[in-house]
């Protein structure tokens, strides 16, 4: 029996995206929304491609036309989306956010998926013969970097030999200047390539090489060139949201920890065909020691520099 005080199925839910609906990290937004949608739980709609300028007029515009959670990325408009969001106090907004969440109605969240970085970052140690690693990145924000960060541990801890090379190319679209990126990397004795963003696995498949993915599996598309993948799932998180807004016990909260791999935010899959067996099951011992709680992946923001 739900509570009296609880909102009537199907709550309404607004998202806001500053790039396609595609692109990885929305992706998975998306997919969680569309997933709760399915089930009856939600109505949902979003807008992507909105531009940082805009942003604070279509959150108000889903505001005032009475969604009951409204889901987005902050990074760039982190003072005026709090801003908007204090502004209406019976809207409740999850955002994600290199910051905290504030009264009376911003939660925050963001893709922790430091843990199965680490993981793949085991399995491209172990499988890399040049021992050169090139890494494409977006931009040096604290989400990327830890990613980043761990994925590099990842690999020294099983070979002290490897070396990297890190760029940004300070975009979260643009596939064909990650592309080059990955292209100058090959061109220095990289033999894999860490995929932070689209465009770098398709250097990979160009170079008969092989790639790590980040967020989304992406295998299916690059058959033979995807080595191991970081995945993240929104479920936990969205769904925890929802539930709060359907209980009308929504408070400001940071749901990152929803992202760790011990509440199934995140997860990690290798290609068995590509990597050294013993590889795996190191990398798959590792995985349980996190889920248990018995190893911790270091949280390291600074920026990675490379190493060679």
């Amino acid at each position: 029996m739900q509570p009296a005080a609880a909102k009537d199925k199907p709550i309404k839910v607004a998202a806001i995206y500053t790039v396609p609906v595609e692109q990885q990290w929305v992706s998975r937004i998306n997919k969680a929304l569309e997933a709760a949608q399915a089930r009856g739980d939600i109505t949902y709609t979003f807008s992507e491609n909105v531009a940082n300028t805009d942003y604070e007029r279509v959150m108000r515009e889903y505001a005032e036309q009475g969604m009951d959670l409204v889901v987005g990325e902050a990074f760039a408009v982190e003072r005026a989306a709090r801003k908007v969001a204090a502004e209406y106090p019976d809207t409740a907004f999850l955002m994600g956010s290199s910051f905290g969440p504030a009264q009376p109605n911003f939660s925050v969240f963001d893709n922790w998926i430091h843990e199965p970085s680490y993981l793949t970052g085991m399995i491209a140690g172990a499988t890399t013969k040049s021992n050169v690693i090139g890494m494409v990145g977006g931009y040096a924000i604290p989400e990327v970097n830890r990613l980043m960060n761990a994925f590099m541990e990842g690999a020294t801890s099983v070979n002290p030999d490897v070396k990297f090379l890190v760029t940004f190319i300070n975009s979260w679209y643009d596939p064909p200047k990650a592309k080059e990126a990955a292209f100058a990397m090959v061109d220095k004795g990289a033999d894999i390539l860490y995929a932070e963003r689209f465009g770098v696995s398709d250097a990979a498949k160009e170079k008969g090489l092989l790639a790590i993915g980040n967020v989304i599996d992406t295998a299916g598309d690059y058959p033979g060139t995807i080595l191991s993948s970081a995945l993240w799932h929104m479920e936990p998180t969205v769904d925890r949201a929802i539930e709060a807004v359907i209980a009308e016990s929504f408070e400001p909260a940071d749901y990152g920890p929803y992202s760790f791999m011990s509440y199934g935010g995140g997860s990690f899959v290798v290609d068995e065909s590509l990597a050294p067996e013993d590889a795996v099951a190191s990398a798959k011992a590792k995985e349980q020691e996190i889920k248990d709680g018995l190893f911790r992946v270091n949280v390291n923001d600074s920026e990675p520099k490379s190493t060679m």
